[in-house]
């Protein structure tokens, strides 16, 4: 039975990976059924991330949200291992209220823990930190972003001061020179990727692919640089110690916005080119090329994910990387800049909402005195009611749920 148009359109924001394109919904509504339901999503022309272009997944969102077996009611379980049954929405949800309160009041707030996503709204993450930290007064609170992005977001806190990348997409129409990093982007982040190539062709500027693979990104390189798995670390190092030796220094800006430089001769001299390249199985020839082009470059950008934060030295892998934007100045102007990608359409937001460990909103933190008094009086709640300690990340909560210390563990994504 055809679809009845009713309700014209809406805009919104593609739920799959991190870019965030802005779609367009059309939407109908069935006669048979009187709902009303998404029949085709376009990409969003006005929208700063898309400019109107969709990946395969975008455009297919409307068959998604269409698809059978979506939960249409809530079910419960009056037993572990007993059958749902489907229930009234708000019984389930005081029943479920109900019962985290029996258990909290009798063990205690860190008994129970709440295990965010980068799925959820920007509403929602704050206000799942907000009863968290504000009202239940559990230490545990954590989420999926903590085995991705922390990483990420520890190496910009200790280069930057805070966990918020200075880069922009929009610089991405602006650099000359590129350097990708542990980044599938043509198959992860391929509107960003596409943006990236139009700026390639319209004004020849420079593509760096660091990958152990060769991907569909690489082939796109105008310097592809294969080196050996876990060996990043070395070849960012290695291009700072050639920044350096090739005088590509910004020395003013290096004065005025950075601390330490005066430690980092003494560090880089373990890592010279033929060094490198033996650590990276990479050509020294290779690696000289892309310091240089690094170095000449106007304005250059750096775009990264999980093939460095994921890793045992993943904040390091950060932390060596911004070196090499503020040894050269390649920052907070267009199109210079580090922006690590992610791969879930808010990570970013959970963690400026700070729904992981010691966070708080807008990069504030628990363990400090300031932070706490202003989200405390933001939040209307009695002083001292946010707790001075946290939690010590996603894997030790789940060691705390199988010793049964955190007994109800409820997930948002």
């Amino acid at each position: 039975m055809p679809m009845e148009p009713e309700g014209g359109t809406t805009r919104t924001v593609c739920s799959y990976c991190g870019v965030g394109c802005g779609i367009v919904l059309d939407v109908a509504r069935d006669p048979a059924t009187g709902l009303r339901r998404v029949v085709r999503a376009s990409g969003d022309k006005a929208h700063p991330a898309n400019s109107g272009r969709l990946c395969a997944k975008g455009a297919t969102s409307a068959d998604m949200t269409a698809a059978p077996g979506r939960l249409g009611r809530a079910l419960v379980r009056t037993e572990r291992g007993g059958e749902p049954v489907e229930a009234d929405v708000d019984a389930a949800v005081a029943e479920v209220a109900g019962r985290l309160r029996a258990i909290l009041d009798e063990h205690g707030p860190d008994a129970l823990a709440l295990y965010a996503s980068g799925q959820m709204s920007l509403e929602a993450q704050y206000l799942a930190n907000e009863l968290a930290k504000g009202f239940v007064r559990t230490s545990r609170i954590e989420s999926n972003s903590r085995l991705c992005m922390a990483s990420a977001g520890s190496g910009h806190k200790l280069s930057l001061g805070a966990d918020g990348p200075p880069g922009s997409y929009r610089d991405l129409d602006h650099a000359d020179v590129f350097l990708v990093i542990g980044s599938t982007m043509a198959d992860c982040h391929p509107i960003l990727f596409l943006r990236m190539m139009d700026r390639v062709k319209s004004a020849g500027a420079k593509l760096i692919v660091v990958d152990p693979r060769r991907n569909a990104t690489a082939d796109k390189a105008d310097l592809f640089l294969p080196s050996r798995p876990g060996t990043d670390l070395a070849l960012l190092n290695g291009l700072l110690h050639l920044l350096v030796e090739n005088g590509h220094v910004d020395e003013g800006f290096v004065a005025e916005f950075t601390e330490g430089w005066e430690d980092m001769p003494a560090f880089l001299a373990d890592y010279p080119p033929a060094k490198v390249a033996g650590i990276t199985g990479l050509p020294e020839a290779d690696i000289r090329e892309a310091a240089r082009w690094i170095g000449e470059a106007g304005a250059w950008t750096s775009r990264w994910t999980m093939g460095l934060n994921q890793s045992t030295h993943g904040t390091w892998n950060t932390n060596a990387l911004v070196n090499l934007h503020l040894a050269t100045g390649a920052i907070r102007r267009p199109g210079a800049g580090p922006l690590s990608l992610t791969g879930q359409p808010n990570a970013m937001g959970g963690r400026e909402t700070g729904y992981m460990g010691p966070g708080l909103p807008g990069q504030r933190s628990v363990l400090v005195d300031a932070d706490r008094a202003f989200v405390e009086e933001l939040w209307n709640v009695p002083e001292g009611t946010l707790r001075t300690e946290a939690g010590r990340g996603t894997v030790e909560m789940f060691e705390r749920m199988a010793a049964g210390e955190v007994r109800p563990c409820p997930t948002g994504s």
